[in-house]
């Protein structure tokens, strides 16, 4: 692909703010070599809060096309390959993607940017496919930029042909070969994970019945040099080995590289000695960058050596690997992106200004219930205080329930504003309530809830994968982090006390370590499914509402069906509590209690 001149910005950038962690080691190049983005979820200005461990993943989409002009630059110099690839999920996240004007379509305006870098390969995810909307622009205004290289194996969404006839096409290309600038030859697919939350008009054909079509075995008949699978679907716990055994039984020893997604965190399988499987993080983050040496697997059958490292998604990191200073780093290519990526964040007045947050509040730093957890604030305060908001009903007790997951991310201390908001909470989901619950039933629904999940380990299987199907990840993402501070809690914190960051601490599959810069592991409280507010101070026959989120509607009525024989409840009974959505409840606690 094309790749924009190398131009440097004489201004340089204010940097840095934040005392980052360098990395402590150079890359490790090979004459096969990767650059990995995933999950960016429209983080495409970077983490610009200062609480720790933000300031780590500080670099913006600016920032690391810059990095990518210079590495390219580098692989010439070195006479190696250097690919750049995507997993997907480049929608539904912060204000430049979500933040839309009415009218608008999620990610519409941000993918702009995106399409400016030089990928070599990019794939469809989950959250691509969730809106009709955002697939039919994806097909028709994003996928054409890639010029065949965007890829979705077994993803399709209906479209009318010239003839007015509905048909079912695939959103991007099947798979693509294709020639590196060295002259090596490539095979990529494209592949999402069984995911069954598609809108209609899309579909996802699950993984073990795409390997089984003519066009798989079309396409992976010849043998390239290696093959290059991207897509989301992660490399431990999924179908990736149903891909790769598919392969492997055409072609026994060819090399194979697969970049996997979907679950957020950083994770290296190797499924034989001859391949190896990356996932790069989520939400800007995290920048893969694996290398092998394919000459050396030319004529044997010997395993092969990859390295892989893990980038903290900031420009000290940038620096350090390409070489440059804060004044020769910037590229007015990157510099353009980056001041874009301002205009856009104006244009969608993502910087209106609620109040101020006065500490941080995380979704699992901190343990639940505390004053530092944001779930705590949002069922104890923000939520009580929002829905009170011209409400008749205000003054009726209540108890309210919504499930964990409906939070996104943390609020942290300082400016809290419209692109904080949508970061937090971006689902617009309503409010509903069943009047006249006495408090002695009302009071059983918390614990009924999160018990029936905890003691059915049969249900509890089933809904997780449901879940999963649906593309819940914070599960997987959260017993990773679990993991990950039970690790440090036996000595690994105490061996890294003189590091001052928190971040990201990697225990994966593959040989050697991956991270590229030291941390401090990050601490981890976990939380239980379904959360509630205290109980009111009346005695137990007062009715009272029960308020709840409309995702959790059905899970109520089950439990409430389960508690009382007195009526059968369904759907029908429950009314709207409050015009205010989700998304808008913290915006206007912190008018009310943040100013």
């Amino acid at each position: 692909m094309l790749l924009p001149v190398l131009a440097l910005v004489s201004l340089a950038r204010e940097f840095p703010q934040f005392p980052l962690t360098p990395p402590y080691r150079p890359l490790v190049w090979g004459d096969f070599n990767v650059i990995h983005t995933t999950d960016t979820h429209g983080w495409l200005l970077g983490h610009q809060k200062s609480s720790w461990p933000e300031p780590n993943y500080s670099g913006d989409l600016g920032d690391f096309a810059s990095f990518v002009t210079h590495m390219k630059q580098i692989a010439v110099e070195k006479n190696v390959d250097l690919l750049l690839v995507d997993s997907g999920d480049v929608h539904d996240g912060t204000g430049l993607s979500d933040g839309y004007p009415s009218g608008g379509v999620d990610a519409h305006e941000s993918n702009k940017f995106l399409e400016r870098l030089p990928y070599d390969l990019m794939a469809i995810g989950n959250h691509e496919l969730y809106v009709y909307a955002d697939t039919y622009d994806m097909y028709t205004n994003f996928v054409p930029k890639l010029h065949g290289r965007y890829l979705s194996s077994n993803a399709n969404i209906t479209v009318f042909n010239p003839d007015g006839e509905a048909v079912s096409v695939p959103v991007g290309n099947r798979y693509v070969k294709f020639t590196t600038a060295k002259g090596r030859r490539v095979t990529s697919l494209g592949v999402l994970y069984d995911f069954t939350g598609n809108s209609v008009n899309t579909t996802v054909q699950f993984v073990a019945d795409m390997v089984m079509e003519s066009w798989f075995a079309e396409a992976i008949e010849e043998e390239p040099d290696v093959f290059v699978l991207v897509g989301h679907m992660p490399v431990s716990q999924d179908n990736w080995p149903v891909v790769f055994n598919a392969i492997r039984a055409v072609h026994p020893l060819t090399p194979i590289l697969v970049f996997g997604g979907h679950s957020h965190i950083r994770d290296c399988q190797q499924y034989d000695g001859r391949s190896m499987a990356l996932e790069s993080g989520r939400y800007m983050e995290t920048i893969g960058r694996p290398g092998t040496n394919l000459s050396a697997a030319q004529g044997n059958s010997n395993n092969v050596t990859f390295t892989r490292r893990y980038l903290d998604q900031n420009r000290v990191t940038y620096q350090y690997h390409t070489e440059t200073s804060n004044t020769t780093f910037d590229t007015s290519y990157g510099h353009s992106i980056t001041t874009g990526l301002e205009d856009l964040a104006e244009q969608f007045d993502l910087s209106y200004l609620y109040g101020y947050a006065p500490q941080d509040y995380t979704l699992s730093r901190d343990p639940y219930p505390s004053n530092g957890s944001v779930l705590t604030l949002f069922v104890d305060d923000a939520a009580p205080t929002a829905l009170a908001i011209n409400n008749s009903r205000s003054d009726i007790p209540n108890i309210l329930i919504t499930n964990s997951g409906e939070l996104r991310f943390d609020i942290l201390k300082g400016e809290f504003t419209k692109n904080d908001q949508l970061t937090a909470i971006p689902f617009t989901d309503s409010f509903f309530y069943i009047p006249n619950i006495t408090l002695s039933i009302a009071n059983q629904v918390l614990p009924a809830l999160n018990g029936a999940v905890a003691s059915d380990k049969k249900k509890r299987a089933a809904l997780e994968v449901e879940m999963w199907r649906h593309g819940y990840v914070d599960r997987r993402y959260n017993a990773w982090l679990e993991e990950m501070s039970r690790r440090a809690g036996s000595g690994r914190r105490a061996e890294m006390a003189g590091n001052p960051t928190l971040g990201y601490v990697t225990a994966d599959s593959c040989p050697g370590v991956g991270d590229d810069t030291l941390h401090t592991a990050v601490p981890y409280y976990s939380s239980p499914d379904y959360i509630g507010s205290a109980t009111p101070n009346v005695t137990d026959d007062t009715p009272i509402d029960l308020v709840f989120i409309d995702f959790i509607m059905s899970d109520i009525i089950d439990i409430l069906n389960t508690l009382q024989s007195t009526k059968n409840y369904t759907d029908s009974d429950a009314l709207l509590y409050s015009p205010v959505l989700a998304s808008q409840v913290l915006g206007l606690y912190a008018q009310a209690r943040w100013n």
